[in-house]
């Protein structure tokens, strides 16, 4: 797949699966700005993603309206144009429903569903005229019930369904799509394993989840978001692509 010179925004991608999205989107040629919550975190990923003109720094909070804004802003600014979205920052907790609060809700609603909504919205002209294409981040959680994450699965389920309406309204100039990972070795999990009682029981239960035993890398995730806004995919809009070893499947 060829993004020479393709206009790439990746939010959340200072981390985790954005950052390889955006490691991967460099190595097919792209031109990638790279959003993280605070600009530290920014410039730490551009540096490891080895700086020059094909990388960008646009930080921003993505649970806020004019974090979402500013970040779209600076990437367009900086390309003079945006061909693909890639919303990928998200945060994910689990709690018993009778101890989710207020807090809780909002951050998660805030970050993984107001915050793809904005920066869409936000690029929405640019990707008009560039004919682009967005890919959403959800989780194999907004695909089915999980218990002890409700709050989780609600904002993911939301990213999903708001993809296919997303994907009618907006056609046919600009196509949107949504990857739903399962367990993927990121720091979203890792310290969830090393938090617990027994590290070792966690992590073979997550092993075990899938049907195909294992956990993903963040390199696999990247490839199917290369796929979805790549023009080979070109006639694939509105669609939910589960990266999830199987577990969406059936247990």
């Amino acid at each position: 797949m060829d993004f020479t010179d393709k206009r790439v925004l990746v939010t959340g991608g200072s981390r985790g699966i954005g950052f390889a999205v955006a490691e991967a989107f460099i190595d097919a040629g792209a031109r990638v700005a790279i959003n993280g919550k605070t600009e530290q975190s920014v410039s730490t990923a551009v540096e490891r993603l080895g700086g020059g003109e094909h990388v960008v720094a646009a930080p921003g909070d993505i649970g806020s309206v004019p974090g979402c804004e500013s970040a779209v802003k600076i990437a367009i600014d900086a390309f003079d144009g945006l061909d693909i979205l890639v919303n990928s920052a998200g945060i994910g907790s689990g709690r018993p429903i009778e101890d989710s609060d207020e807090a809780m809700w909002d951050a998660h609603v805030d970050v993984n569903l107001k915050g793809t909504f904005f920066c869409c919205r936000a690029a929405l002209p640019a990707l008009r005229e560039s004919k682009g294409n967005i890919v959403n981040i959800a989780s194999d959680a907004g695909l089915m019930g999980c218990p002890g994450i409700t709050v989780y699965c609600a904002s993911k389920g939301g990213v999903v369904n708001m993809t296919r309406a997303m994907a009618l309204e907006v056609a046919p100039d600009v196509r949107v799509n949504v990857v739903c990972p399962g367990y993927v070795d990121t720091d979203m999990i890792r310290p969830k394993i090393e938090r617990s009682e027994d590290p070792a029981a966690v992590e073979q239960s997550m092993i075990d989840y899938a049907p195909l035993k294992r956990i993903a890398t963040p390199a696999e995730i990247a490839q199917s978001v290369l796929y979805l806004a790549s023009f080979e995919a070109r006639f694939v809009t509105g669609t939910t692509l589960a990266i999830d070893g199987g577990s969406t499947a059936g247990h």
